[in-house]
């Protein structure tokens, strides 16, 4: 995986010297072809097994509490590997002497430092390992393995599997590439009279950790990628089905806007004839008052236009008046002949409401009604509505469902809509479980919603006498 240390390098500007072009040469026209590819990536896979910065072993994620077990198994193969390597140096090798802890120690630390700079505890492996047969070089018996140790070469095999996790693939294969070749040139330059060849174990245990370690690290980063994918894809899925249910909710109170925008243009043009001798002035301002109108719903139908052309399937509903809480009826019956046993309760002095909370208040009972069909199929619903001196309380809460709940396709707008309908009143919403396994969706709807500026329906002299 590409450190964000190696994006940064690589994408700091540089300046160039000037350079006299000549044939042949990249500056002349050339690009140098496969030739500068390939040494650009060994000049990049040298400086990749020189970086012994620091790139910490990464925690299990799941489950939690076995978060740190690869460092423990870490550490417990370092201790294992220092009391093998110091038993083979003692009965194998007969070596004694300060050199067999120090050399041994070296073997575990090589595998402590590779969890968190691999490329350090990569070199620190090697070394140990061509002091370790330079120790017992004097000492090798009739078929005994050199340069590498029995437990050596086993030893290693970990810290080439910490590098080919934590680099790239080109980096793994010159790490192997470098083992190997270390060995062979160890045993065609050194070996001793007699003693018994590691090459063949070291190409075939290398290659298989590099290749292991690629396998593995491919596969992390492919479920990484997938995670990365799958929460945009859950943020862009929140983020359109916020969009369209701003678009229907904007739809469906065009009729209102539309309604108030026509009773303002039929006033301002009766007004004159209402008034004895009307001035010029004033004529002229109410003709302005309902030319403005007019403007104002041509605009707001062409806006429709747009929203409505992405859902050509609504059309048929253009003409239908919108619901109100007087037909919550009709929508309480339909649940019932679903399946569902629903109760109603209306408390307080009903009354009629503002266009766009007798909307909105529907809505979010037909939605809340809906869910309970959706998933608490068999359950009781009550729906209570409670009209305050100054709020609407809206409540729809059902008891826990008899059975299952079929499963649905995607995700609905529910709990969005709803409280995106009630926001822009500036109303609240809350939903949640319940004690006994239901659930319970609960709104306050003011009855007259303050505009979004602030001014109030009454005019400056209502907020003249505020103030």
């Amino acid at each position: 995986m590409p450190r964000l240390d190696d994006v940064n390098e690589q994408s700091e500007p540089t300046t160039p010297a000037p350079v006299r072009a000549q044939p042949g040469s990249a500056a002349g026209g050339d690009t140098g072809g496969p030739h500068t590819a390939s040494s650009a990536v060994v000049r990049g896979v040298v400086r990749d097994l020189l970086d012994l910065r620091s790139d910490p072993l990464p925690r299990m994620s799941r489950p939690r509490w076995l978060a740190w077990l690869p460092h423990v198994v870490l550490v417990y193969l370092a201790v294992y590997f220092y009391f093998l390597t110091v038993e083979q140096l003692h009965n194998h090798y007969e070596i004694t002497g300060g050199w067999v802890p120090l050399l041994s120690i070296l073997v575990g630390l090589s595998l402590v430092v590779a969890a968190r700079r691999p490329m350090a505890g990569f070199w620190l492996g090697l070394t140990a390992a061509g002091l370790t047969a330079w120790t017992v070089y004097g000492n090798v018996g009739q078929g005994q393995s050199w340069p590498w140790l029995p437990a050596g070469i086993f030893t290693f095999a970990p810290v080439l599997l910490l590098v080919a996790l934590r680099v790239r693939p080109w980096v793994t294969i010159g790490a192997v590439f470098v083992s190997i070749a270390f060995t062979g040139l160890a045993e065609i330059l050194f070996k001793p009279e007699h003693s018994g060849t590691s090459l063949p174990g070291a190409v075939l245990l290398f290659g298989f950790t590099g290749l292991l370690g690629y396998a593995l690290r491919a596969t992390r980063l492919a479920r990484t990628k997938l995670v990365e994918q799958e929460t945009l894809t859950e943020e862009e899925r929140a983020r359109r089905t916020l969009l369209e249910e701003r678009s229907r909710i904007a739809r469906e109170l065009h009729d209102v806007v539309a309604h108030h925008m026509s009773v303002i243009s039929i006033q301002a043009q009766v007004a004159p004839y209402l008034v004895e001798n009307p001035s010029e002035e004033l004529k002229e301002n109410l003709a302005g008052i309902r030319a403005n109108a007019v403007e104002a719903l041509t605009e707001l139908r062409r806006v429709l236009g747009v929203l409505r052309s992405e859902h050509p399937d609504e059309e048929a509903e253009l003409h239908h008046p919108q619901p109100t809480l007087a037909e919550l009826g009709g929508l309480v019956d339909n649940v019932r002949a679903a399946g569902l046993e629903v109760t109603t309760e209306i408390a307080g002095v009903r009354r009629p409401l503002s266009p766009g909370v007798e909307l909105t208040a529907y809505r979010i009972v037909q939605e809340a009604l809906s869910n309970c069909l959706r998933h608490a199929p068999g359950s009781r619903v009550e729906v209570g509505i409670a009209y305050g001196p100054r709020d609407v309380h809206l409540c729809v809460a059902n008891t826990a469902p008899t059975r299952p709940a079929p499963p649905t396709m995607g995700a609905g707008h529910g709990l969005l809509g709803m409280r995106e309908r009630a926001g822009m009143l500036g109303g609240e919403l809350a939903a949640g479980h319940r004690p006994d396994g239901g659930y319970e969706v609960s709104a306050v709807l003011p009855m007259d919603p303050a505009p979004p500026g602030g001014v109030t329906s009454a005019g400056p002299e209502r907020n003249e006498k505020d103030s």
